[in-house]
């Protein structure tokens, strides 16, 4: 049966991969700083036959590691960063393992290793059916700053793709049909002149006023735009004294949107805000763009075969450890656990998903620069049950369980489907056919032009 070796394999590795899974939970790293995880990674696939760069498309901690020969090239799209303050430790209360310090708080230590397992599942099949093509492991970083890819991709890292795959750690099993939001964010920094606040004034120039006004107009400029944007900011410096007129101040955005050009002239819009501020404060601004993202394209041609692969792979078999850990865990967020479970229709007090939710398109307002490389071959992403099902987005319950036992079932089954999918992919060509059609269809005639300039450097 088609799928048989590469889940043989992939169970036959299975204490290394959580072992790598758990390094990497144990020793979270953030943005384009991912060295343990680059190196582990980059050790493994040497020693399983893989021709390993790194520094992919110019990204020191970007990996590209290829086996196999001749079409078609399947790429699979791994990550491995974290996110600051989100430490948490192996329980079911908040309790940081370091005050302050990074967490896997959205499973990446799990994502990066799931297709690892798969492409290691993957080539022994094809070694032992003799399957032509050639499998591609990227390592992706800075995925949470949603720029990690657009590098890559501004670097040549994807060329010579035929498709490419991503899977996510989620609360459910899902294939995704439905688009992410594409992203541009920026940091307005603006200069001023200190002063004495009580005493002197009127010598001052406040950056602080400048960023407050730009606030305001950021916020009016929402009433303006398509349903679908989202613009949120964060003030990341705004004075140092309250009697002292604040000299430095910066204001840090992310403008979002279902397409990239809506993105380009909201952002635009909001560039001119930022520049009205300063006249209005006699200030002078500094626009550090740092970079954009596409929204998602997901291929329904792609996402049909992914949908059969994920019914037909084995699935975990929760234990009743496992189901009072995530009840425990649904528990600190209740409200939300309940109406998860009316959303999804689920038998009440439910508290790991098992099955797979129907193939349908439900748009996500959050947002990653897998929506890049989907504007460069066509492409899928999907998820698997690696969470307790009421963990919030970005949350410490998700690091809760992508250290342990729930979050290393979940991954080895994102394995088996990423196999299991790609082996179709391989033995049945007419798919790759349509899916190129569908994916001809939705760029009509345009061409991906990276949304980060050649003159922005990689951080």
């Amino acid at each position: 049966m088609l799928g048989t070796t590469a889940f043989d394999t992939i169970s036959a590795y299975s204490e290394k991969l959580e072992a790598m899974a758990k390094h990497l939970w144990e020793n979270p790293e953030g943005p384009y700083r991912e060295y343990i995880a680059c190196d582990l990674i980059c050790a493994f696939l040497t020693e399983e036959g893989f021709r390993v760069e790194r520094g992919a498309g110019g990204v020191p901690t970007a990996i590209r590691a290829s086996w196999g020969h001749g079409k078609p090239v399947i790429g699979f799209l791994g990550e491995y960063d974290a996110l600051p303050d989100l430490s948490q430790k192996r329980c079911t209360h908040r309790e940081p393992a370091e005050e302050g310090g990074y967490g896997q708080g959205c499973g990446h230590n799990l994502l990066g290793i799931a297709h690892l397992g798969a492409v290691i599942g993957l080539k022994k099949e094809m070694e032992e059916k003799r399957l032509s093509g050639t499998i591609v492991f990227f390592g992706c970083p800075a995925e949470e700053q949603l720029t990690g890819k657009g590098f890559m991709a501004r670097g040549g890292a994807f060329d010579g793709l035929d498709t490419a795959v991503h899977f996510h750690p989620g609360n459910t099993n899902r294939v995704c049909l439905g688009k992410h939001l594409g992203a541009n964010s920026v940091k307005f920094h603006y200069k001023g002149v200190a002063s004495h606040a009580g005493g002197d004034p009127h010598n001052g120039r406040s950056a602080l006023d400048a960023v407050e006004l730009c606030n305001v107009g950021a916020n009016y400029l929402r009433e303006h735009v398509p349903t679908d944007i989202r613009i949120h900011y964060i003030i990341t410096e705004g004075g140092v004294a309250p009697n002292i007129v604040p000299a430095r101040a910066t204001s840090y955005y992310f403008v979002r949107g279902f397409s990239r050009d809506i993105i380009t002239d909201v952002y635009s819009r909001l560039v001119r805000i930022a520049q009205g501020a300063a006249m209005m404060t006699d200030t002078e601004l500094q626009i550090e763009f740092l970079g954009g993202c596409y929204n998602t394209e997901n291929n329904k041609a792609l996402a049909d075969v992914l949908y059969d692969a994920m019914n037909q792979a084995p699935a975990p078999v929760w234990t009743e450890d496992e189901r009072a850990y995530a009840h425990e865990l649904n528990l600190t967020t209740e409200d939300f656990w309940k109406s998860t479970v009316r959303r999804l229709d689920l038998p009440s007090g439910t508290d790991l998903f098992e099955g797979a939710e129907p193939l349908r398109a439900v748009d996500s307002f959050g947002s990653t620069d897998m929506g890049d490389v989907m504007h460069i071959v066509p492409g899928v992403m999907f998820y698997t049950t690696c969470y307790n099902l009421a963990a919030p987005g970005h949350s410490w319950q998700h690091v809760a369980c992508a250290g342990m036992s729930i979050g290393m079932k979940g991954m080895l089954h994102g394995s088996r489907i990423l196999a299991l999918y790609a082996l179709r992919l391989l033995t049945e060509p007419d798919i790759l056919k349509s899916a190129k059609k569908e994916f001809d269809r939705m760029m009509d005639g345009r061409t991906y032009e990276c949304p980060i300039p050649a003159e922005v450097p990689v951080p």
